[in-house]
């Protein structure tokens, strides 16, 4: 098994998406002593924003520049390290009703046409399935329990969305929601979500 871990809180030792993370990747690699393991930081080391100098490997551009070189040696490297995962463990925070920036850059440079997906005649076709993705949700606030903060919430649906597209279906969450509501609540999201987190690793292991 390989596992590629991702976190993109900015928010280091106090962020409880890479506490959940962590949780993961460690009953994971317990229930699979031989599993390698690729670390992301994209809080630390994320990829620029697309822009003119980076986008060649959309447009089939040829490198003209030694910045667009650079750019394109990440945007390979990223997506190649997305290829080699069987199970992807993702730390998305909720930052302004979604993900934080840095983690919809790396989904920019992974979304790759004849690498991820494909357009055919009857529309585009994802090309890297067989994967699992666990992502660690993590909210202040409650969002599920309610039409309102369903309508709000463009986190758990915009991954989904995209790892979707890429051909990957198998996508699960640990959730804790209401952190940002007092220490009573989060005590509790944190225990639920840990204890969600068995489940899922034993259907991913």
């Amino acid at each position: 098994m390989r596992i590629l871990h991702i976190d993109s809180s900015i928010t280091g030792a106090n962020s409880v998406s890479r506490e959940l993370t962590a949780a993961v990747v460690e009953n994971l690699k317990q229930a699979n002593p031989e599993a390698q393991v690729d670390y992301l930081d994209l809080a630390v080391n994320a990829p620029s924003h697309l822009s003119p100098v980076s986008i060649g490997f959309r447009t089939g551009q040829q490198a003209s520049t030694e910045a667009e070189r650079q750019e394109n040696a990440i945007s390979e490297a990223l997506v190649s390290q997305f290829l080699a995962a069987d199970v992807i463990v993702m730390g998305a925070p909720f930052y302004n009703f979604t993900i934080p920036s840095q983690l919809k850059a790396w989904f920019d440079r992974v979304a790759q046409a004849g690498r991820t997906f494909q357009y055919t005649a009857t529309g585009p076709q994802g090309l890297a399935g067989g994967k699992k993705v666990i992502v660690a949700s993590t909210r202040g606030g409650m969002y599920s329990t309610s039409e309102i903060g369903q309508a709000l919430e463009h986190q758990e649906s915009y991954v989904k969305v995209m790892f979707n597209f890429m051909g990957v279906t198998d996508v699960s969450y640990v959730r804790a929601e209401g952190i940002g509501m007092g220490p009573e609540a989060r005590a509790k999201a944190l225990e639920a979500a840990h204890a969600s987190i068995d489940a899922l690793v034993t259907v991913a292991a």
